[in-house]
């Protein structure tokens, strides 16, 4: 009897031994601490970190791009240019929405046709104004018809996500993001505003299995929160860290650091239509007052790098031929001077979003250079809607964090600075025409130098300036198998759990 259950215990050890990896118990939850609310989860509205963050998991986009940074494949499975002003594109098949209907050309033509239309009235209308209209070619074929050669065109495309006809005109615009489907690997559960928002997985993903049946997206506005949270085990992963959590996350025996330079720009917003700062040499004043290596020293301890345009090494674009705006805090005050507004009032509107260390130092560059700068504290909400409103709603300054996820300076400086976009509280008719060129004309060389031009006009007229380029930092369990990208692309389905 005792060597028959001996056997038995054997025989037992042994099976449990020889269970394959794929078979041991999965993970049923990932959780997500973002560093604020989600603002929306219609794709095709605001395009903030946190938003994007969870919605391009519900949906899939019209192109992405592969670890490499290059534009590949995803609902359209191939294109071709017909000519400069014309591209056909195959959409892939065996694609369904989270309600079982097929994705089909129809509704590729609607996303494209809905988010260029001015009455829908998207905020990244602007990357898409080139496009005069999509059509149905075929039950799975797309023509894309632009006003001029786009050379932008499908980096663009890289953040456009396809929504469903039938669903969003059914439902509406409003129910639509309160109660999004897609086609992506999650599909959306619950959205409690303020505390966290829930997916689940596709079980009829066209790419196959999500790796996690479930996903919770958790808005934890405060750093020392999300750092607790993965340090005891209530998270997984979370974004927005600075260096002083991610000293404490190398420490962990527990947690992984991942930091990686990004496409995204640490830049200052100076308003040139609206206050003292419509004046040029206030202007020029301010960007002479500001030490932006002191500033990465100080608050960034080496999560930043140095950058002598506003834009980033990683986008095509880049140059290195325009020379930053040297530090010159006498040469400000003179400005200032010059311009007669020496003690003048500067508004500098901030969201819990950015960094309120940053805002204070940048204060404190210019009251030392004789301006008053007041930092007025808003919700996130209201504070785009007023740096997306009129030049006298959007304050003097602003700080912002800027990222196309597209890694093209036309997704940058277009929307930002071009004459009419909701971003733009400055208007230059030499400027607009090189950022047109750049994106009519189809030759790389020659995009890059009307950038050139477009960027020594930013120089001499600072309606903004680039302060450095970002490092996204996260942090992770041990467990998570996960690298990010500079693009920022935050996609579950790219994620492991190995326990």
């Amino acid at each position: 009897m005792l060597m028959k259950s001996l056997l038995i215990y054997l025989c037992l050890a042994a099976g449990l031994m020889s269970v394959p990896a794929a078979a041991q118990p999965v993970k049923e939850v990932l959780t997500v601490d973002l560093g604020g609310d989600v603002a929306t989860l219609d794709p095709q509205l605001q395009a903030d970190t946190d938003s994007y963050t969870v919605y391009r998991n519900i949906f899939d986009n019209m192109l992405t791009r592969n670890p490499a940074g290059q534009i590949v494949p995803q609902v359209a499975k191939s294109w071709k240019y017909i000519d400069d002003n014309t591209i056909d594109f195959i959409i892939q098949g065996g694609i369904t929405f989270h309600d079982g209907s097929p994705l089909t050309a129809q509704d590729v033509a609607y996303s494209i046709n809905r988010m260029i239309d001015p009455k829908f009235g998207s905020p990244s209308r602007t990357w898409y104004t080139s496009i005069a209209k999509a059509e149905v070619t075929g039950p799975m074929s797309v023509r894309v018809i632009t006003n001029a050669p786009y050379a932008p065109l499908l980096a663009q495309f890289v953040n456009l996500s396809i929504v469903p006809k039938a669903y969003v005109e059914k439902v509406g615009n409003a129910k639509f993001n309160l109660e999004p489907l897609g086609s992506g690997p999650y599909r959306f559960v619950s959205w409690k505003k303020g505390v966290q928002i829930d997916v689940a997985a596709y079980d009829k993903y066209w790419r196959g299995k999500p790796p996690f049946p479930r996903v919770v997206f958790r808005a934890v506005a405060e750093a020392t929160t999300r750092l607790a949270n993965l340090q005891t085990g209530l998270s997984d992963v979370a974004g927005r860290f600075g260096p002083e959590e991610a000293k404490a996350i190398q420490k962990s025996r527990d947690m992984k650091l991942l930091a990686i330079p990004t496409e995204r720009i640490g830049w200052l917003f100076i308003n040139a239509q609206w206050g003292p700062t419509a004046d040029v040499r206030v202007r020029r004043a301010i960007a002479h007052a500001i030490d932006r290596q002191g500033l990465i020293d100080a608050l960034l301890e080496g999560y930043g790098k140095p950058v002598n345009i506003d834009l980033t090494p990683v986008t095509f674009g880049y140059t290195a031929e325009v020379p930053e705006i040297k530090y010159d805090p006498a040469l400000a005050k003179a400005l200032i001077k010059e311009a007669g507004v020496v003690g003048a009032k500067l508004t500098f509107p901030l969201s819990p979003r950015f960094d309120r260390r940053l805002a204070e130092a940048i204060q404190q560059m210019l009251v030392d250079v004789g301006l008053n700068v007041e930092i007025v504290m808003l919700d996130h909400p209201t504070f785009l809607r007023r740096r997306q409103g009129n030049p006298d709603e959007a304050g003097s300054l602003a700080i912002g964090r800027w990222s196309c996820a597209c890694q093209d300076a036309d997704g940058v400086i277009y929307p930002r600075y071009r004459s009419g976009s909701i971003w733009a509280k400055y208007k230059n008719a030499a400027f607009d025409d090189a950022v047109e060129a750049a994106r009519s004309t189809m030759k790389p060389q020659e995009r890059l130098s009307h950038y050139k031009k477009a960027f020594e006009i930013l120089r001499m007229d600072v309606p903004g300036m680039g302060l450095f380029q970002e490092y996204a930092i996260y942090g992770a369990r041990k467990e998570l198998q996960w690298t990010p990208t500079p693009n920022e692309a935050f996609f579950i389905f790219d994620m492991k759990w190995k326990g």
